[in-house]
């Protein structure tokens, strides 16, 4: 265990973030703010077609419009990038064929980039692919992830003997024995449409190789730039250290920003190759069609229970979309993986199966997203809860209470092969009953009842994994950064100045580090200054990915600034001839025991970087600090919490109405209460999203996507975001100096159970349930009954 934190000082402090004022007045730097002399703007031809057999048969129609200064296939960009395939030990066997930046011959998800246009402005590039002519053959295209496993199905790539992607199966514990003495079997098919992020701003790179120094900086709108400094520098055939990648102000990401895609490498192929910046934004149509997307599942599962009301065992068969390829490089079945063993979670259980079947189709290939795979395996999880409660004629929550784990049962690591410790489900229950006042609340729904309103609540129990650590991709064999650094210095002035890996991404992790550094230091965060999303001067790490700022970057962070004022208290006891230990440093002053100054923080550093004459002989200050931490236990911190959600239903529309919604959750100790409670609401409204509107819908006759714009692709918004009453229980991990634990995503894991338990205790008056999400509409009145 690290050193303890103290009690008091800046961290748990609900200070707002410092950048706010700078972002709400619009002085905000993000990527497409950013310019390079000479530039060129660049425009993809994309495969209209979701497979298909092409030719481009006439390039020089595009070339001769005024402004184009190239036109690209994959053939010309060969000689400046590799291609790439996703491979993973924790996968064997794992099929995703080899990927390069821009297609040949054959597309097969519509949206995959075929040719690229350069020219002086993108409006001119945009024009020029009309004019590049392109001989397209259509194929048949496998899109139903159920139906692409059938032998007669269409071949989602030429030559594989089938569109199977990955199986396997795992678990613990006498699974058939267990169903066969229970008492209850419930059983549900769940199917989950997938979605996508849909981040303020919208990816983009520009990118510029200078020949005379044989160097690539790339402007990047992405969460993790050291791992895109490691796969840029692999694919383009460079050192690392002449690859900068510089991600600075960035407007969302929600994990769509953590992948490598073929467009951006293009992007950076073409700068080496023309040795001329190139700068390219995705607009919205390109975003929704070639984004990763996520959580395409049909879900099978049966849950027992015995006489008592306790559960015996889960077995859960899981087929998911998985898209064309598996997306590089940490593969799309981590999304499948991290869904299963979530499913039964906050319970304890005997046994456990679980199977799996990773399907290629002709779509965009999947990936991780907020909050990876959770929200499948709670919403599975929750619903057979409820299932099991109806039929034994019991409250759902006491159903629960009864099955959650306690805290005497910790550590155990259940059949499942989650690891579950220092959770405190005990605790989360009786603050949850406090906030909702339930007496209250079930009075006020059976009033609403009486008048003839359809409104239901719903529960869902959450556990979480997060702040994956080196075990997660490590044995993988897959180059991800499982660790975090910063390094401080102190300035002549006494100001502080960081540098971390940890990555910003709206998040507000910035000013949790902030708060952690002059903690450790002992100045106010006003003195402190930190710089992150630069591989040109932060350190090497994992940046923003699986909640992980608080947990492993605060770790860093609070280690560096302990160095560093150890430093400064050594110097000030050269010079005041004294001890360290009869000093303490405390806003910035070095005071006594008893807490008299006796020396300004401004005033050592002036000596020591400007009067360096006056200090004793042998006295050398290092000033800088640097502290890289990796937890060695835990592959990842087990979060827990419950949500309860209250919902009407109009049942002649079909529209679902959130009126409340509510959250429980023990992340650990809060570095700063109020980002987290943004964080938790924030992903309550894109769970509710998930819930009841956000789909990736395609043709089931072509293949076509039919939500290509945001007329079509529904997103939450102010009617949709119901209040949202948060509450916390910290359990500090026992493992760290800070004690945090993952923050960042409880809210999405947890939402859209607690909204699909919602809206089927308002459908249970009418004898209906649903299985699908999202909750359209459509989906309730078929329900009902209304529809065919």
């Amino acid at each position: 265990m690290n050193e303890l934190l103290p009690p008091g000082g800046w961290i748990g402090r609900p200070l707002p973030r410092a950048a706010t004022r700078r972002l709400v007045e619009g002085r905000g730097r993000y990527l497409d703010d950013h310019a390079a002399k000479g530039e060129l703007h660049a425009a993809f031809l994309r495969s209209p077609f979701p497979h298909a057999a092409f030719r481009i048969t006439d390039r020089e129609a595009a070339r001769a419009l005024p402004g184009v200064r190239a036109v690209l296939i994959a053939e010309d960009l060969a000689p400046a990038c590799r291609s790439w395939r996703t491979q993973s030990l924790a996968f064997p066997g794992l099929v995703s064929p080899e990927q390069g930046p821009l297609a040949r011959e054959h597309t097969v998800y519509q949206g995959e980039p075929v040719a690229l246009v350069l020219a002086a402005s993108r409006a001119i590039a945009e024009d020029a692919l009309e004019l590049v002519g392109t001989d397209w053959d259509e194929l048949p295209a496998a899109t139903d992830p159920v139906a692409a496993l059938k032998p007669d199905a269409p071949a989602v790539h030429q030559g594989l003997p089938s569109n199977l992607a990955w199986r396997t199966e795992f678990g613990d514990g006498d699974v058939e024995a267990a169903f066969a003495r229970a008492a209850l079997v419930v059983e549900d098919r769940l199917v989950f449409t997938r979605h996508t992020g849909v981040p303020l701003e919208s990816r983009g790179v520009l990118a510029n190789y200078d020949p005379a120094a044989e160097a690539l900086e790339v402007r990047l709108s992405h969460q993790i730039p050291h791992q895109m400094q490691v796969h840029l520098a692999e694919l383009l055939d460079l050192p690392m250290g002449r690859v900068r990648v510089i991600a600075g102000d960035i407007g969302g990401g929600f994990g769509i920003k953590m992948h490598v895609y073929p467009d951006e490498v293009a992007i950076c192929a073409a700068s080496r190759l023309l040795r001329r910046p190139v700068r390219w934004v995705s607009d919205r149509i390109e975003a929704l069609m070639a984004d990763i997307h996520a959580r395409e599942h049909v879900m099978r599962a049966r849950m027992a229970v015995d006489a008592e009301g306790r559960i015996l065992a889960f077995d859960v068969d899981d087929i998911q979309g998985l898209g064309a390829y598996s997306i590089y490089p940490r593969s799309s079945t981590v999304e499948a993986i991290s869904a299963l063993r979530t499913v039964g979670a906050p319970y304890r259980f005997e046994a456990y199966r679980a199977r799996l079947r990773s399907v290629l189709q002709n779509k965009v290939p999947t990936g991780q997203y907020r909050s990876v795979g959770h929200p499948i395996g709670c919403a599975t999880t929750e619903r057979l809860v409820d299932l099991a409660a109806a039929a034994r004629r019991e409250d759902p929550l006491e159903f629960r209470r009864r099955n959650l784990l306690r805290e005497a049962e910790l550590p155990w690591t259940n059949p499942a092969g989650g690891r579950m410790a220092e959770l405190s489900h005990t605790a989360t229950l009786a603050e949850f009953e406090r906030l909702l006042d339930l007496p209250s609340l079930r009075a006020e729904i059976a009033a609403m009842r009486g008048e003839g309103r359809l409104v239901g609540l719903g529960f869902a129990a959450v556990v979480e994994y997060t702040a994956s650590g080196p075990g997660a991709y490590g044995p993988a064999g897959i180059p991800v950064s499982a660790v975090d650094t910063v390094v401080v210095q102190l300035e002549p002035g006494g100001d502080v100045i960081a540098r971390a890996s940890v990555a910003e991404i709206g998040q507000g992790i910035q000013q949790g580090i902030v708060q952690v550094v002059a903690d450790a230091v002992g100045v106010s965060p006003s003195r402190v200054t930190l710089h992150t999303g630069d591989t040109g001067n932060a350190p090497h790490g994992g940046g923003a990915w699986a909640s992980r700022g608080a947990g492993i970057g605060g770790e860093a962070a609070w280690g560096a600034g302990r160095k560093l004022r150890a430093e400064i208290l050594g110097a000030a006891a050269s010079l005041l001839q004294t001890t360290p230990e009869a000093l303490d440093l405390r806003d910035g002053q070095v005071v006594d025991k008893t807490g008299a100054t006796r020396m300004t923080l401004s005033d050592l550093a002036a000596t020591v970087f400007f009067r360096g004459h006056e200090l004793p002989g042998g006295l050398q200050p290092q000033f800088t600090a640097t502290h890289q931490f990796r937890r060695e236990e835990d592959v990842f911190l087990t979060t827990n919490g419950l949500q309860a959600s209250l919902v009407e239903v109009d049942p002649d529309t079909g529209l679902v109405t959130p009126l409340r919604h509510w959250v429980v959750g023990d992340c650990g100790r809060r570095l700063n209460p109020l980002l987290v409670d943004e964080q938790v609401r924030g992903g309550v409204v894109q769970g509710i999203g998930e819930a009841l509107l956000e789909a990736c819908r395609y043709d089931p006759e072509n293949g076509q996507l039919l939500t290509g714009t945001l007329a079509d692709y529904l997103l939450p918004m102010a009617d949709n975001a119901p209040d949202i009453t948060v509450g916390h229980v910290e359990t500090p991990y026992s493992g760290s100096a800070l004690g945090a634990k993952g923050a960042g995503e409880a809210g999405t894991c947890g939402a859209p159970a607690a909204v699909l338990c919602a809206v089927n205790d308002a459908l249970a008056a009418r004898g209906a349930a649903v299985t699908e999400m999202p909750i359209t509409p459509a989906v309730i009145l078929r329900a009902l009954g209304t529809l065919p």
